[in-house]
């Protein structure tokens, strides 16, 4: 165990401790008495000694110190009772504590580290133990801790907190690392310096484990372009999985507008704890492996051995257990896994309590047996409740009908392992809208056909067949490795449809949501969105050589699948590559079904795959990247540059290979990928590119290297597929040429990604998914900022450095509402698919508070209506919104625009509303994506306003009446508040007011017919001149003014226009140089950038 660093003057007092190693640093020593050779005759006295002390006062054995070159003094800081335990702190010491000491200057400094990280050891110990969440004392102070160093929100939540050491340059910071909902923050004090860093989640670009020539381990983070290094965790990898849950929970919650309604644990974030993401991180993996869906959640977890019948022995595993699912999967190599539904379970059988043995028995005569279950009388107890709960009528029986059948079972399981009968599949639905697959209507087989493709195809047939007899049919199927050698070889047409349905898991989706399909079909037909638009525009482009989809037949089954999944899934609606893969699925598998495996692909296997910014295929992309970069070395010397494969195999990963191969090939693809998932994309792209290794190499160009993959496709072939050739595709180049290369059986080819690349593990690509998402994204959120800042540019005279930092604080402020709550009205002014200015937009309450840090002079400190005025005045479009370029057009005349252009807004500011606010400040004109029209006609309108509009002239401004005047006179006053020049500019407004009502006065009396109503308002002016004196507050001439106004009969109606108020300031040379004088725009972003997470945000 870790101790705390005492000092020890003598190493070897009295003889007492023996050396066993040592290095510059530390030292690892035994006492004398334990180990081998005793220690002689002073050994045994040490010995005995330790024997007769009681346990409070017993030394341990073995004990580790620390030392430095130039000193006589120790620190002891580990010991241990036993030598393995000993030696595990010391390899942790040479591994994550002595290559970086070197990098200190003085003795000193590397005591204070060693001594730091130490005790920040013991603490992390002591939180791991369970006092997180079960000493609510510990995490008490820590909390306090966290709101005190970094005085964030009072709603942020702490998760956790690590003890670990940041690297600032080539220096190690021994601090403390405090994980909550929205932040990654960092606390140090050292010898004197002290280290804060604040980084939101939603702002890194990589998050991942790395190592180096110091570090051995670390953690690292890329936010906003500066790299930040974490190492010495006492549980590595408990702190990088609990990191990577927040940092994708954030991006899930604020870019994908999730609301996490099936994980309760994360549907508030202020209530998100460690345990909840742990457990999250457990379901997610639990469902991806099981391909379960989204509902499931993994309860229980029981490690036993199952006998696998066909094998004629027990694999070792664990059993699995959700609300609906009972799941085993193998550990001992032999990749084992069922899953079997509780709809499926009619019994639960204990035939041995010696072995801690249960056995399930399902429908159609199967049963299966788990032995040295730890629990089993608990498991089996769970079983039978969650049968009872989700077992339909018909399926039920009595308790002695079951009793009766599984005790057959059991008896004839254990006498005849190699007679278990074929489980039946599941029924068919009676309401799918079709309930052939399109393939047997265009193409059915005949029976008396003997030519050799058929006869092979019929072969194939044969061993599935007995492969179900074996390993079980239906959703209770033993999948094993024979099982992923079938569908290499691939698998029968009349087999394809069943196959992908389980495998994919859709078949659980289907049984557990009858009639679905049938009610969201007839709730669609007949809705126009424009994803409907779409969907009729791509209708005739999906495999338009087949014959099915020369036909109405097959037009309106896709129609008709498309159309429900855009109704059933409006936030993806409908997507381009989407109907080509749901053209093959309806070839081979009914109307109803088709719709669930594109709910499975869609969901589950290809997540944000299918939205604009089909970010789930830009992902996979780098996934594949870093795959060549790591299998392909020789590829990667020649091309350094490897976007050129992330652009030519888009198309591969978004239609599965379709659009590129014959279908006849293609299909064979979707088999691996149904059972595999993105493992076998990927592996068949390193090994198309493998293939054409040579080509690739010897290109000149992109060009050629595109020529010579579309070449490669045209020329790979199936010469199994027993279909015809009208149903087969042709080669898309010439075919001369693609007569005159080799061709390539698919088999072949799947074959060989198998054998070079099958290796890879799924949760290794799951984990580089992870790894490559953040990055992705914020590449997008990145070429978002370019574009709008190159547009907003044109518009300022902000440099570019400042117009970054605009763009990062208004960014900021839109996601600082959303921080706290699930449901913020404010994530839905986020939209991808809108023009670049519009993707982030303040409504009234962010802008308030953004604006407030921003603007030069307090002009609206402490006054929400003139915050509502400018905000007003900023919605050009009047949909409640302001957007990036017309925020920094505001900014812009208020920092560098001219006397006259910052006169000129503050004049508009006073003007009267052109519309009504709503409460929240959200006006929403553009539809949802997926559930209305977009009038393009009002966007083509707008668009044409924009072009042929024209500078607006000085005497195009509408005239201010009074009290408009008023207040534009308060807001001039409110301007020179703690100014060096204050009371000069007073007296300056005062004289302009003053001569600006005498100047309207003078007009009246010219205009109309002097009368005693009229000679009020000239003694009220004289009174007010003679009331502005310096030594008024700032508050003075405000109340002066608003006495005025009431001295003024009601009937009297005057205004002043925009040219009079310019003319009279201009006489005033104080004014003007205050309006003149420039603004340190730095120094404001900087104050903004420092306060922006500590001002008080409203939703």
């Amino acid at each position: 165990m870790w101790l705390k660093p005492e000092e020890i003057l003598l190493k070897n007092a009295f003889k007492l401790w023996v050396t066993e190693k040592g290095n510059e640093y530390f030292v690892l020593q035994r006492r004398r008495g334990y180990g081998e050779g005793g220690g002689g005759l002073t050994g045994l006295l040490v010995g005995t000694l330790d024997m007769m002390l009681d346990s409070t006062s017993k030394v341990a054995p073995f004990r580790i110190l620390h030392q430095t070159p130039d000193s006589q003094i120790y620190w002891s800081i580990a010991c241990g009772g036993t030598k393995e335990e000993i030696n595990q702190h010391w390899e942790w010491l040479e591994k994550n504590i002595m290559r970086i000491l070197s990098v200190f200057d003085s003795s000193d400094d590397i005591t204070s580290f060693v001594q730091g990280k130490i005790r920040g050891l013991i603490a992390e110990e002591g939180k791991v133990s369970g006092v997180q969440e079960d000493d609510p004392e510990k995490f008490r102070e820590a909390l306090l801790r966290f709101e005190k160093w970094f005085d964030l929100h009072q709603k942020e939540k702490l998760v956790t907190y690590y003890s670990c050491s940041y690297w600032r340059g080539r220096v190690p910071c021994q601090g403390w690392l405090y994980l909550s909902t929205n932040f990654l923050s960092f606390y140090s004090y050292l010898l004197g310096s002290e280290v804060k860093l604040v980084v939101p989640w939603n702002e890194i670009w990589r998050l991942e484990k790395t190592s180096n020539v110091i570090l051995t381990e670390s953690i690292h983070v890329l936010a906003n372009g500066e790299d930040h290094y974490f190492s010495m965790f006492l549980h590595l990898s408990e702190t990088f999985l609990i990191m990577e849950q927040l940092a994708d929970y954030s991006i899930k919650r604020l870019f994908d507008k999730e609301t996490f309604q099936e994980e309760p644990s994360l549907s508030d974030p202020l209530q998100i704890t460690k345990r909840g993401l742990e457990t999250n991180a457990r379901n997610e993996q639990f469902r991806a492996f099981f391909r379960l869906p989204k509902e499931e959640n993994l309860l229980e977890v029981y490690e036993s051995f199952l006998w696998v019948p066909f094998s004629h022995f027990n694999t070792l595993g664990k059993i699995c257990l959700s609300e609906s699912y009972l799941c085993f999967a193998s550990q001992d190599g032999s990749q084992c896994h069922v899953i079997i539904p509780m709809r499926e379970v009619i019994g639960v059988e204990k035939p041995d309590r010696s072995s801690r043995a249960l056995t399930v028995c399902v429908r159609g005569k199967r049963a299966l047996r788990f032995s040295e279950v730890r629990d089993f009388e608990r498991l089996g107890n769970a079983i039978r409740r969650r049968c009872g709960m989700t077992a339909s009528p018909q399926h039920s029986a009595s308790t002695e009908g079951i009793r009766g059948e599984c005790q057959n079972l059991i008896n004839h399981f254990e006498d005849n392992p190699e007679e278990v009968a074929m489980m039946v599949g599941q029924k068919e639905s009676s309401k799918a809208v079709s309930n052939e697959a399109l393939m047997t209507l265009f193409h059915p087989q005949d029976a008396e056909n003997l030519d050799p493709k058929m006869l092979k195809e019929k072969m194939k047939e044969q061993s599935w067949n007995i492969h179900f007899s074996e390993y079980g049919r239906g959703t209770s199927m033993f999948c094993t490795k024979k099982t992923r050698d079938l569908i290499v070889r691939g698998v029968p047409e009349a087999l394809r449809g069943e196959l992908w349905m389980l495998f994919s898991g859709a078949v659980n989706d289907m049984a557990v949501n009858p009639g679905y399909y049938s009610e969201i079909v007839d709730q669609s037909l007949g809705t126009s969105t424009l994803a409907t638009d779409e969907i009729e525009r791509d209708l005739h482009r999906s495999l338009p050589e087949h014959p099915a989809f020369q036909s109405d037949t097959g037009i309106s089954a896709l129609r008709r699948v498309l159309t429900a999944y855009a109704y059933r899934n409006p936030k993806i609606g409908y997507c381009q590559a989407m109907n080509i893969l749901t053209s093959v699925l309806l070839l081979y598998a009914k109307e109803e079904e088709a719709f669930w495996l594109l709910v499975a692909v869609c969901e589950r296997m290809l997540p944000d795959y299918f939205n604009r910014r089909i970010i789930g295929a830009l992902v996979d992309q780098a996934v594949f990247e870093e795959l060549i970069r790591m299998h392909l070395t020789q590829l990667t010397e020649h091309m350094t540059d490897l976007t050129f494969f992330s652009s030519v195999s888009l198309s591969w990963f978004l239609t599965l290979f379709i659009s590129v191969l014959p279908i006849e090939s293609a299909v064979n693809v979707v088999d691996c990928f149904f059972y595999d998932g993105i493992k076998a994309i990927l592996q068949l792209g390193l090994a198309v590119l493998d293939y054409n290794m040579e080509g690739l190499i010897s290109s000149s160009d992109d060009a050629e290297a595109v020529t010579i993959l579309s070449k490669f496709f045209d020329n790979v072939t199936n010469k199994d597929s027993p279909l015809p050739q009208t149903v087969q595709q042709n080669s898309v180049g010439n075919n001369d040429k693609a007569l005159s290369l080799s061709k390539v059986d698919i088999s072949d080819l799947i074959k060989e990604a198998y054998e070079k690349y099958g290796d890879m593990k799924s949760e290794e690509v799951e984990r580089m998914r992870k790894r490559n998402k953040l990055y992705v994204i914020q590449t997008l959120e990145d070429t978002t900022k370019q574009n709008v800042l190159r547009v907003v540019s044109q518009e300022v005279k902000f440099s570019a450095s400042q117009l970054d930092n605009l763009y990062a604080l208004f960014k900021r402020q839109h996601f600082l509402s959303c921080y706290w709550t699930m449901n913020s009205p404010v994530l839905l002014h986020h939209d991808p698919s809108l023009a670049y200015l519009e993707q982030y937009q303040l409504g009234f309450h962010q802008f308030r508070l953004l604006f407030s840090l921003l603007e030069p002079w307090s002009l609206c400190s402490g006054n929400d209506a003139l915050f509502l005025w400018a905000f007003r005045l900023l919605d050009e479009n009047q949909d409640g919104l302001v957007n990036f370029k017309e925020f920094c057009c505001a900014l812009d005349i208020l920092y560098s625009g001219t006397f006259t252009n910052k006169l000129k807004f503050l004049f508009k500011l006073h003007q009267p509303p052109v519309s009504d606010l709503p409460e929240d400040g959200v006006i929403r004109k553009s539809p949802e994506r997926g559930k209305g029209k977009v009038d393009l006609q009002a966007y083509l309108k707008q668009w044409q306003d924009e072009i042929l509009k024209k500078e607006e002239s000085i005497k195009d401004l509408p005239r201010i009446n009074q009290a408009q005047f008023i207040q534009f006179s308060k807001t001039l006053y409110n301007l020179f508040h703690g100014d060096p020049e204050e009371e000069s500019l007073y007296r300056a407004v005062a004289r302009v007011t003053s001569l600006l009502l005498r100047m309207e006065e003078v007009g009246r009396r010219l205009q109309e017919p002097t009368s005693p109503t009229q000679a009020a308002p000239e003694g009220a002016l004289l009174d007010r001149e003679a009331c502005s004196t310096p030594e008024r507050s700032s508050d003075t001439p405000s109340a002066t003014i608003t006495l005025e106004a009431g001295s003024i009969p009601q009937e009297v109606e005057w205004s002043f226009a925009f040219e009079q108020i310019l003319a009279s300031l201009l006489n005033e040379p104080v004014l003007v140089c205050f309006f003149e004088r420039p603004v340190d725009i730095q120094a404001r972003l900087d104050h903004a950038k420092g306060a922006q997470l500590k001002a008080k945000t409203n939703k």
